[in-house]
């Protein structure tokens, strides 16, 4: 089972453009669909961003950030899809600029006409994102051989004073977030020049670009086998003893990597040594597993939405209950960037507290993790993850005035 959908960002129009052609396709040719390929397409998630030509939605919202609290009708939508397709191969469609200031200043743009990676959020299983990685790298000679700019999807500034890193391993985009479904996930990003008189001038070279890397995540049948086995080990798989909460793109000490960039003058391909090309996710923090969360009442009606949005399995406390548990509590939050270690805004700082037994009252809701979406439950409802619901002001103002949060652990 396959899903492909794109433009999330309404001003990202070519992986769009990229699954109607791929519609008439097989319309055209249905004996080029494999028989045993179930296939989902959205070729626009954000319709109304395709019309205004915005990367936001209607409301004012980047639909990429909203696959934690589900907050818009669009991401709400699609987790339904999510779920009643199950899939077990994704594909994200977006679009980045090849020519920021940052970089044209340099008198570069980037190199690549498009890009690929795969899934990285690190309680994904290490197998399936290898296969993704190497489903990335595989894609290089086929793209080379058809004349295409081609590289696994990084973001970052020039080299080789800024670092290039891959896009983020939270869970609060598609690319992850899908992958934490059960999918081989991945994520298609090719280049606009947003600079250019017409920035759409190259549409159509970055829609062939886009179809050859479907055909290439399509792939033949022992391919499309070792993405369903990888899939269904995914949804088999227990949760570990413990659980990253906090991790980051590195680099090992006395390495560097060429970058290619595009010389904006002569056009000419040009490689630019830089040592802080970071490829090595690093876990800096884990917290113990618990067996279940518990919200309190006061915040349940907040939750609500948010664990039926997931299709997450709860109960509500219909009396007082005593379980060992562990609070936690808000200590700060951090809205701008953090340039000294490059991590990006909205993160939370929160310490755990004593395991002890808690009378949780009635009205409590008890989320556990023997559930099919127990990893989900975990990237939503985890307390101490640096990037979590509490990165949200409408949840940060759930916080008690001590800092309480209101999901409790429990053992």
């Amino acid at each position: 089972r396959v899903l492909f959908y794109a433009q999330q960002h309404g001003d990202e129009p070519a992986g769009k453009d990229a699954l109607l052609y791929l519609v008439q396709r097989f319309l055209d040719h249905p004996e080029r669909l494999p028989e045993e390929v179930e296939l989902t397409l959205i070729p626009t998630l954000n319709p109304d961003g395709a019309v205004a030509g915005t990367r936001m939605n209607g409301r004012g919202a980047d639909l990429n950030r909203d696959h934690l609290r589900l907050a818009q009708p669009e991401t709400r939508t699609f987790y339904r899809v999510v779920r009643r397709v199950r899939p077990h191969l994704a594909v994200d469609g977006h679009e980045f600029s090849r020519d920021p200031e940052s970089w044209t200043a340099k008198g570069w743009i980037r190199w690549p006409l498009i890009t690929l990676d795969g899934m990285s959020h690190p309680l994904l299983p290490e197998a399936a994102r290898a296969l993704a990685q190497r489903r990335v790298a595989e894609a290089q000679p086929l793209m080379e051989a058809a004349g295409i700019p081609y590289t696994r999807y990084t973001v970052g500034g020039p080299p080789p004073d800024e670092e290039l890193r891959p896009s983020t391993p939270e869970v609060d985009d598609g690319r992850n977030g899908v992958g934490s479904h059960g999918a081989v996930s991945f994520i298609i990003e090719s280049g606009i020049r947003h600079h250019a008189q017409d920035p759409q001038a190259d549409l159509g070279l970055r829609v062939e670009a886009y179809l050859r890397l479907f055909d290439h995540l399509l792939g033949d049948a022992p391919w499309r086998r070792e993405v369903r086995q990888a899939a269904e080990a995914m949804r088999r798989r227990p949760l570990p003893p413990f659980l990253p909460v906090n991790a980051f793109w590195a680099t090992t000490p006395g390495t560097s990597a060429d970058v290619r960039v595009q010389d904006l003058t002569t056009g000419q391909s040009l490689s630019i040594p830089c040592a802080d090309v970071m490829s090595t996710l690093v876990v800096k923090a884990h917290v113990p597993t618990p067996r279940a969360y518990a919200i309190a009442p006061e915040a349940a009606a907040r939750f609500l939405p948010v664990l039926e949005g997931h299709g997450l399995a709860f109960t509500t406390l219909v009396g007082p209950q005593v379980l060992p548990a562990e609070a936690c509590r808000l200590l700060r939050y951090e809205e701008p960037e953090d340039p000294d270690y490059h991590r990006h805004s909205d993160r939370t700082w929160v310490q755990r507290g004593p395991r002890q037994p808690l009378t949780l009252p009635a009205g409590t809701l008890v989320v556990p993790l023997d559930q099919p979406l127990a990893l989900r439950v975990v990237q939503v409802l985890e307390p101490c993850l640096l990037y979590g619901l509490y990165s949200y002001a409408d949840f940060r103002a759930l916080v008690a005035p001590d800092g309480t949060l209101p999901v409790r652990r429990l053992f």
